[in-house]
């Protein structure tokens, strides 16, 4: 089924609450506004969060000849979505299950969905190095994917745990495409003055110790976060926020960048 696929790009984090979900949504958007037909599947089986943040919660997945449709985000069928979200009886309900039935979920999101024609796929985790990892590397390493976008927060204590992520890069041979810092200061919606709430420039170091690019700096645009909150959310973008510009910049570099091999980099 992802044979179509012309690009796959992982979204990875080994810590939680730095905003993968986030960086995922908006990388899909930001390539869709780009001119390209995207495909974002949420393998976050616990906490499946993209449908709430495109305001699809509540749609259906269909079945048809060739396997299941995934939902559409626009009228244009150029935004492909598959969560888990849409699975459930409720919203509310807890995904509560082992390992075994995690893979064969995955697996089955991996090789039952109808994708059709995809220029790019955002694969969306969940934080750290556990089953969900491993089971997407099994089921990909056939194929010739892009590699993996790292994010992480400016604090020490995340640039630690993405360091780990690094590591299993390293050792399952997933090319890293680079790091993004997420939550890299706060845009006054006043003044519009970024002020460095969460200190600055730990994903930037850790970019430079292990040899990957540095794709840049998200900050915290409130008018973001607002957009998603409203009971009628908007995929058009805040022409002006400093976080869609970032992520345009961002979206340009996955596209024309090349993979980097990670074997050779320190993890210290």
């Amino acid at each position: 089924m992802l044979t179509g696929v012309k690009h796959v790009i992982l979204v990875l984090s080994g810590k939680g609450g730095v905003g993968k979900s986030t960086v995922s949504t908006q990388l899909a958007l930001t390539l869709k506004r780009l001119g390209y037909k995207v495909g974002l599947l949420d393998i976050d089986l616990c906490g499946p969060s993209i449908p709430y943040l495109l305001n699809l919660e509540g749609k259906d997945v269909h079945q048809c000849a060739e396997g299941w449709v995934p939902v559409f985000a626009d009228q244009e069928q150029k935004l492909a979505v598959m969560s888990i979200g849409f699975l459930l009886k409720n919203k509310n309900d807890a995904v509560v299950w082992r390992g075994p039935k995690k893979h064969a979920m995955i697996k089955q999101f991996l090789t039952d969905v109808y994708w059709q024609d995809i220029d790019y796929m955002i694969i969306d985790t969940p934080p750290g190095t556990s089953d969900e990892h491993i089971t997407v590397m099994e089921c990909l390493k056939s194929l010739n994917y892009d590699g993996a976008v790292l994010v992480t927060t400016p604090q020490a204590v995340s640039i630690e745990d993405v360091r780990k992520e690094l590591t299993f890069c390293r050792k399952t041979g997933i090319p890293i495409l680079g790091i993004i810092e997420n939550m890299s200061g706060f845009v006054c919606p006043t003044c519009s003055t970024c002020s460095n709430i969460f200190s600055k420039g730990g994903g930037e170091s850790l970019a430079s110790l292990a040899g990957v690019p540095f794709l840049g700096s998200v900050p915290i645009d409130p008018r973001v976060g607002l957009n998603i909150e409203t009971e009628v959310k908007s995929l058009e973008p805040l022409s002006d926020s400093p976080v869609i510009q970032v992520f345009e910049k961002i979206a340009q570099q996955l596209v024309k960048c090349e993979n980097v091999d990670v074997r050779g980099f320190s993890t210290r």
